[in-house]
C-alpha cells in the first residue's frame, strides 16, 4: 500500500487576460472590477485609462509607481497648476508614457476635475451615474462575450467630453468602468466573478 502526500489546492481559475505576470495577477485579483467610490482613486484609474490609449495595460501598470511620484500621487489640484517647466519634465521622464497629448489631457482633467468639485459635483457622481451607484455584473462566459463599448460607456464618454476632460472615448470609458468596478466583467468562471 503506498501513501499518498498531501496534495496542494488546485489553483483559482482567474479571467484569461491577466495571464501568469504577477503584477497582472495581482492587479486582477485585488483591483480590476472592485468597485471604486474614492475620488482619488476615480481620478488615477481616468487618468491612466488615457495614458493606456494604443498601448497595453501591463505596459501603463508597469509604469504606475513612475506615473504616482511624476504626477505628484494624482493630485488634481497639483496636476492643474503644471506649467510649461512641469511639462518638459514629465515628457522627458521615461518612466511614463511620454506623449504630449496624453500629458496635455492629464492635466486638462485634472482642471474638469476641479470645475467639477466647483460646479459641487463628483467624479463619483458622473461615472456611476449610469449604473445607479450599484456595479452591474455580467455573465461573460468567454472573453469574445465582453464589449468593447456599451450604450452606458457610450453616454459617459459624451458626459465627461462636455465636461471637457480628454482621452474619453467609448472604449476608453469601457476599460476605465470595467477598472473601477462600475462593471464586473470577470467571466462566470473566475473566482473573483460577483465577489
Amino acid at each position: 500500500m503506498t501513501r499518498k502526500g498531501p496534495t496542494s489546492p488546485a489553483p483559482p481559475v482567474r479571467c484569461p487576460w491577466c495571464g501568469d505576470d504577477p503584477l497582472y495577477v495581482a492587479y486582477h485579483d485585488t483591483e480590476w472590477g472592485v468597485p471604486s467610490h474614492d475620488e482619488r482613486h476615480l481620478f488615477e484609474m481616468l487618468l491612466l485609462e488615457g495614458a493606456q490609449a494604443g498601448l497595453s495595460w501591463i505596459t501603463v501598470l508597469r509604469k504606475r509607481e513612475s506615473y504616482r511620484r511624476a504626477f505628484d500621487g494624482f493630485d488634481p489640484e497639483k496636476i492643474a497648476r503644471y506649467g510649461e517647466p512641469k511639462v518638459a519634465a514629465l515628457l522627458a521622464d521615461p518612466g511614463i508614457v511620454r506623449n504630449r497629448l496624453k500629458v496635455a489631457a492629464a492635466i486638462c482633467n485634472a482642471r474638469a476635475w476641479l470645475e467639477l468639485r466647483e460646479r459641487g459635483r463628483t467624479l463619483d457622481e458622473v461615472v456611476w451615474a449610469p449604473y445607479g451607484g450599484r456595479p452591474k455584473r455580467n455573465r461573460f462566459r468567454s472573453m469574445r462575450e465582453i464589449p468593447a463599448t456599451t450604450p452606458e460607456s457610450d453616454l459617459l464618454s459624451k458626459e465627461l467630453a462636455r465636461l471637457g476632460f480628454k482621452f474619453v472615448g467609448s472604449t476608453i470609458v469601457y476599460a476605465y468602468l470595467q477598472a473601477i468596478g462600475a462593471v464586473d466583467d470577470h467571466l462566470v468562471s473566475c473566482f473573483r466573478h460577483g465577489a
